[in-house]
């Protein structure tokens, strides 16, 4: 098997997680940590594309939290139609109606992946949820905020990047182009890392949340697989209580 170097690629950019934003992911954390002390969701939602895949990560997973509120849209979704979604992504205002469907409130913590981390619907929702006094977790790349033009076209009018309105910054460094490999004799790069990354930090995050629950003596609400034996049965209570509060339950 020959990976180009991809599995390196890969462990190198989590070992830069690992080493650079261990506080940041605490922050993040402590947030978290805040909402499920005082039982509130934890919402997630991603800009676009690609960058959605970490809202269903961290949904209604085996081992995560329960009190995860998807603020999803399926138009921005890989499950729309590519082109479909792209021209959304792009769409000033779409990002800001769809905060204001989703109605978070003062105080309400709303973790936004996008690793580009300029586009309008990812700005567009930052914004809504600022004006709101939402707290914000931001897991993007300064990579592609640092380095894209301020005048490229995918950029929000505004010219803002997504780290500007986080309450906490979490760099995934992912890399201009995201794709990390280059196969001798072929010139367009392949491999993206992203999502890997992006669902490690994700992960990292339920980890850290959940340990400060047990220090503090807080039984933190996490679902158990549904595919094993008594599935069902665990998560019943925590269905009961977080099915009429979360709207894709």
């Amino acid at each position: 098997m020959r990976d180009f170097g991809y599995f390196k690629a890969v462990i190198e950019n989590m070992e830069k997680v690992n080493e650079t934003q261990g506080e940041n992911i605490k922050a993040a954390a402590a947030l978290m940590f805040e909402a499920i002390k005082n039982d509130r969701l934890i919402s997630v939602y991603g800009g676009g594309g690609h960058t959605t895949l970490p809202v269903g990560e961290m949904f209604f997973r085996a081992g995560g939290l329960a009190n995860i509120n998807p603020v999803m849209e399926t138009g921005l979704s890989v499950f729309n139609q590519a082109l479909k979604y792209l021209e959304l992504e792009r769409t000033v205002n779409y990002g800001g109606a769809i905060m204001r469907y989703y109605d978070l409130k003062e105080g309400d913590v709303l973790i936004i992946f996008h690793n580009i981390g300029i586009n309008p619907a990812t700005i567009d929702a930052a914004m809504e949820a600022k004006k709101n006094g939402v707290k914000i977790i931001a897991v993007s790349s300064s990579y592609w905020q640092g380095e894209m033009p301020a005048e490229h076209f995918i950029r929000h009018p505004n010219k803002t990047n997504l780290f500007d309105y986080a309450d906490v910054a979490i760099d995934d460094y992912n890399p201009v182009g995201d794709a990390m490999v280059e196969i001798p004799g072929f010139e367009t790069p392949i491999a993206p890392a992203s999502n890997i990354v992006d669902f490690y930090i994700a992960h990292l995050l339920e980890i850290e949340t959940v340990a400060m629950c047990v220090d503090a003596g807080i039984t933190p609400p996490v679902w158990s697989s549904a595919n094993t034996p008594g599935g069902d049965e665990k998560n019943a209570a925590l269905l009961a209580k977080y099915r009429p509060r979360v709207k894709m339950l």
